[in-house]
């Protein structure tokens, strides 16, 4: 049974890595899209920043409880994609999003400096992996809440443009993968975030589902607008240019008349 279970957590654990690669390059289109405007307004660097600091986590957690590679191997390659994210995002964000993005990013180095320090000279050895867990569970948490925080634009704007569906949908699967390794392993600080993970998953895609089209119906009704006044326009020019052939006749009547008045005057 041990042996099957362990087959399975096998398994698991490297779809886990494929699906979680995935989801580290589901950002992919959106960083195409600011490398198109030139400008990174509109979204959000969060997301990123704390996807980094949990993948630092949960090195450091497996690090402290061992024979975790498959945690290892994934978090850091998603240091590294995370990090070439957050310096592309910077490159191109206004100087109110790069002060922004530098607080966060000092809080959150400062709180990686505070737990390691916590945990490795303050705690024995037995207690640091429950510790971390604990924390990694926590942060885990934020890295599928983090997106949410574009959830109040969607709803206020109506418009997709800025939610990254490709992340929510590859989060969503991840979180299937990553539940079933961790209860197969019997590691419940994996396990547990996952169960929310895939819950936050789906209302961000029903979400996308539900305002997707929004845009595409406001194109198809811009035209009915545009129609009447072009038509306003059309009738207004007509009728001016009827004033002007008036004024033109008039002008020349009155021309007319007066040059037949003067041989009258003469005589």
């Amino acid at each position: 049974m041990a042996d099957f279970s362990g087959h399975w957590a096998l398994a698991f654990g490297l779809l886990g890595n494929i699906i979680s690669f995935c989801v580290f390059l589901a950002p992919l289109p959106t960083f195409y899209q600011i490398y198109k405007k030139k400008s990174s307004e509109g979204f959000q660097s969060i997301p990123y920043v704390v996807a980094l600091f949990s993948a630092v986590l949960w090195i450091y957690y497996a690090l402290l409880k061992g024979n975790a590679t498959f945690i290892i191997t994934i978090n850091s390659v998603g240091c590294f994609i995370e990090t070439f994210y957050i310096v592309f995002y910077f490159y191109y964000a206004s100087k109110k999003s790069k002060v922004t993005t530098m607080k966060f990013l000092g809080l959150v180095i400062l709180s990686g400096m505070g737990i390691f320090c916590v945990t490795h000279f303050l705690m024995r050895p037995s207690q640091r992996p429950i510790v971390v867990g604990w924390i990694c569970l926590v942060f885990s948490l934020c890295v599928f809440i983090a997106p949410l925080c574009i959830l109040r634009q969607v709803v206020r704007t109506k418009n997709v443009e800025h939610m990254p569906f490709l992340l929510s949908f590859f989060l969503t699967i991840s979180a299937v993968m990553w539940f079933f390794y961790g209860l197969l392993l019997k590691d419940y600080n994996i396990a547990i975030p996952n169960v929310l993970g895939f819950i936050f998953g789906l209302l961000q895609m029903a979400l996308y589902a539900r305002y997707r089209n929004v845009d595409k119906i406001m194109d198809h009704k811009l035209p009915e607008v545009q129609k009447p006044i072009s038509v306003m326009e059309e009738e207004k020019n007509s009728i001016h240019k009827i004033v002007e052939v008036y004024k033109l006749s008039s002008l020349l009547n009155s021309d007319k008349n007066g040059v037949e008045a003067t041989p009258q005057t003469q005589a």
